[in-house]
């Protein structure tokens, strides 16, 4: 959605509700830049300590208790609502009644208050009394009817009132529902999917006014249907889960855990919403609520809120903690199973979700977990299918909406093509399901699927009112799978490939399981800076992977060591270096444009462009001492220069290294694109685009800009200053101290001194200028000495089982 007008942003808002929603709402306008006023009621009673300090019910502080609590609240939460703590200070705390008239000065109000109707009136006609011309007004509601909300407010009000309905948690669900009234200006619609999409980087879609919109009206119909095929199959709650997670292109919270998660009260009042506000007797009857869910509701046993749902978490003296589930014929708890059957490990062996999908129910069609997966799966879509036109005029917006705000990987209609539109229809008809007309008449007119590639493969299509329609493109997303399947991938293996991403520019996609840096990625690293340097303009490294990268093969390396093969572990240092090296001193531009989990060798391999644009959500470390080494791909020695540019060439080096030290010791991680400077690992260059799917465009745009400018590559003969000995004797002091305090355990400690003599540039004298090769030998010589280290094998074994780092 956009006009053709230049995008103006909002830069002062307001958010009316400091609960869990309004803050984290509030939260995510100051992550967007904007300056936000977050107003609450003034409390009607006194806290025991502000009695006891003296205040009353007049006292500003008193007045504005609740906002400023949620405020105060904001830096702690997990997860992390703000991109950067510091961004709090873009909130105003404040109250309703004292603070009203400051509304007036605003250009966008946000109504989260509590999801009732009167409440939520009486909020809207307090907010017309204040907001000035102009202003627009939102609700962030799950499910009531906006137009009931805007009854008795003026014409201008109700022309710039619509529902923006924000996923939970505000910063990390893409999704936003908006969701017009009925005199809503349609131009004012398109400026609030504007400022959604381009100024808070999520995904919009256009919802009718029905109870519980897109997302949560489907999403809740398959999480019931799904309880019904439970029942029907005899299946236990680790079964559905073991089912319904990644198997069908799912998160891992499956259906269970997820309802946990959200709450059951939550599900039930969604589900109330539906069956009470429907006019269809049909629809009513599956909105019931099931008899499963009572039960629980009953004892209270709403989920993680209250300890235990479908799941409880029991703690177990020095063994962390167990997980057990609810038997729901006997509601008692027994230890959680790992499910297996031949769909399930079928399901599990096969890459993407269509194949998933096609190998859970069709492997053994005979086999109950199948015939399971079949049901469930079934009703959704014909569900979907049916509430096309009434709930959103498109499949696109539907599919997106789950996508978005469940986190499914492929939408309602998405999913029906992967399983096969024809086959699957097919079989619906010969178990007697009624099938939705346009369907019928969709596979009439000879189509086989709800999507198609557009004219030439640039693009995607979809069926719209029996034609296929083009999804809208947006200029400043780059595809790389869209650029693979139209044949743009120069060469590649199984780690990585080089794709033309347009205007003479290249990107070096890694697509090795987890992205993990092994041979194969840093072979194609070099290839791709000699085919760079012949023939293009510059190079992006970016992929489309879950995360960007987690790191080195920590498997090889332990294999390596545990075999005494430490030439070959020498080499693989060596080659990872040259690597970096190969990459720093490209004769043309290169820039990186990590996201999501970028660790230990993915910021190795970002380290060397000579820029880097983040996604916001970003998380960003040199993580090599959770697994008992330290980072030797050319980390260090990064890190080292960036101290020294820090310091310029006459200022105090040490505190720039202290950080940095820190930083690499105790495996910090930037929790955004925007926290990564905090750690000290984002040079003046670097920036973060809060829409993550622009940055390799970005990335490509910066590229062209450094080659237009006329771009000089990093010399070779590059000299950098270093604390040297006087330098190590702080932080080894340090060290010292964290040790006999018991903070860190003496393994640490000495992994801490290999850290320290590396950064500070070993023997060398202070303020000392040595090469980049002489930093890259301390950090390969320490790298190879605590890879003999039993203790560190002990922790490199942990983390490949468990996932986790180990103190030993």
């Amino acid at each position: 959605m956009g006009g053709s007008t230049p995008f103006a942003p909002i830069r002062r808002a307001a958010v009316i509700g400091a609960g869990v929603m309004g803050a984290g709402i509030a939260a995510h306008l100051a992550n967007a830049g904007m300056k936000v006023l977050l107003l609450d009621v003034p409390p009607t009673a006194l806290t025991p300590e502000e009695a006891q300090a003296g205040l009353t019910l007049a006292d500003k502080p008193v007045r504005n208790r609740l906002a400023a609590k949620a405020l105060a609240a904001l830096t702690k939460r997990q997860p992390q609502a703000l991109y950067d703590n510091a961004y709090a200070a873009r909130i105003t705390a404040g109250n309703l009644e004292d603070d009203g008239a400051k509304l007036g000065d605003v250009e966008w109000i946000v109504e989260a208050v509590v999801e009732r109707l009167d409440v939520k009136q009486a909020v809207l006609e307090r907010i017309e009394a204040a907001r000035g011309a102009g202003t627009i007004v939102t609700t962030n509601t799950s499910g009531l009817s906006v137009a009931a909300m805007a009854e008795g407010r003026g014409e201008s009000f109700r022309n710039y009132f619509a529902g923006a309905h924000f996923f939970n948690p505000p910063r990390h669900m893409k999704l936003v529902e908006l969701v017009p009234g009925p005199d809503t200006d349609p131009e004012l619609l398109v400026r609030l999917a504007d400022i959604c999409h381009r100024q808070l980087g999520k995904g919009v879609v256009v919802a009718k006014d029905t109870p519980n919109f897109i997302a949560n009206r489907i999403g809740t119909y398959g999480m019931l249907v799904t309880i019904h095929a439970m029942r029907r199959y005899g299946l236990t709650v680790d079964e559905v889960d073991a089912l319904t997670g990644p198997a069908m292109g799912r998160p891992k919270t499956a259906t269970f855990r997820m309802l946990d998660l959200v709450g059951l009260d939550t599900l039930l009042h969604v589900v109330d919403n539906v069956r009470e506000r429907s006019d269809d007797e049909q629809e009513r009857a599956a909105f019931a609520r099931p008899p499963e869910l009572e039960a629980l509701a009953a004892r209270g046993w709403l989920g993680e809120k209250t300890g235990q749902g479908f799941y409880r978490k029991l703690g177990r003296q020095g063994a962390g903690s167990a997980i057990e589930t609810l038997d729901l014929a006997t509601m008692t708890y027994a230890p959680k199973r790992t499910i297996h059957s031949p769909s399930i490990e079928a399901a599990k062996a096969a890459k993407g979700a269509k194949a998933k999908l096609q190998a859970l129910l069709y492997t053994d069609a005979a086999d109950r977990h199948a015939q399971f997966a079949w049901l469930s799966l079934k009703e959704t879509l014909l569900y979907a299918a049916r509430q096309l036109g009434g709930i959103a005029d498109t499949m696109a917006d539907i599919d997106h909406a789950l996508v978005w705000g469940f986190n499914w990987e492929l939408g309602p209609f998405e999913l029906w093509d992967a399983i096969g539109l024809e086959r699957s229809v097919a079989r619906m008809k010969a178990e007697g399901d009624a099938i939705p007309k346009w369907v019928e008449e969709w596979l009439g007119a000879g189509h086989e699927s709800f999507y198609s590639s557009s004219e030439g493969g640039k693009g995607r299509q979809y069926a719209y009112r029996g034609r296929f329609r083009e999804l809208e493109e947006q200029p400043d997303v780059i595809s790389l799978s869209a650029l693979q399947a139209a044949g743009k991938v120069v060469f590649g293996n199984a780690g990585a490939s080089l794709i033309d991403i347009g205007e003479d520019v290249a990107c070096l996609a890694f697509h090795s399981p987890n992205n993990a840096i092994g041979g194969d990625i840093l072979s194609m690293i070099r290839q791709s800076a000699d085919e760079v340097s012949r023939s293009w303009r510059g190079l992006v490294i970016a992929n489309e992977g879950r995360h960007f990268c987690v790191g080195a093969n920590v498997m090889l390396l332990l294999m390596e060591a545990q075999s005494g093969d430490f030439d070959e572990i020498d080499e693989i240092i060596r080659q990872f270096q040259n690597s970096m090296l190969r990459l720093k001193r490209l004769d043309r531009p290169v820039v990186a444009a990590p996201h999501r989990m970028t660790l230990g060798g993915g910021v190795e391999a970002c380290l060397p462009a000579d820029a880097v644009i983040f996604a916001a959500e970003t998380y960003y470390g040199l993580v090599e001492t959770g697994v008992g080494l330290i980072p030797a791909g050319g980390g260090c020695k990064e890190a080292v220069a960036m101290a020294a540019m820090r310091a310029g060439a006459e200022g105090e080096l040490q505190p720039h290294i202290n950080l940095l030290f820190e930083t690499i010791a105790m495996a910090k991680t930037s929790t955004s694109g925007f926290d990564v400077r905090r750690i000290g690992l984002a040079r003046p260059q670097d920036r973060a685009v809060i829409r993550g799917e622009t940055r390799v465009h970005e990335a490509r745009r910066t590229v062209l800009e450094l080659d237009r400018m006329g771009y000089i590559p990093p010399q070779e003969d590059e000299r950098i200053r270093v604390a040297g000995r006087e330098g190590r004797a702080v932080l080894q002091l340090a060290v010292e101290a964290m040790r006999l305090g018991g903070h860190i355990s003496a393994h640490d400690a000495h992994i801490g001194r290999k850290l320290a003599h590396a950064l500070a540039g070993g023997e060398a004298p202070p303020g000392a200028y040595v090469s980049e090769q002489y930093l890259l030998d301390l950090e390969r010589e320490a790298f190879l000495s605590l890879c003999g280290e039993p203790l560190t094998q002990a922790r490199m074994s942990h983390m490949l089982a468990t996932g986790k780092p180990l103190r030993n």
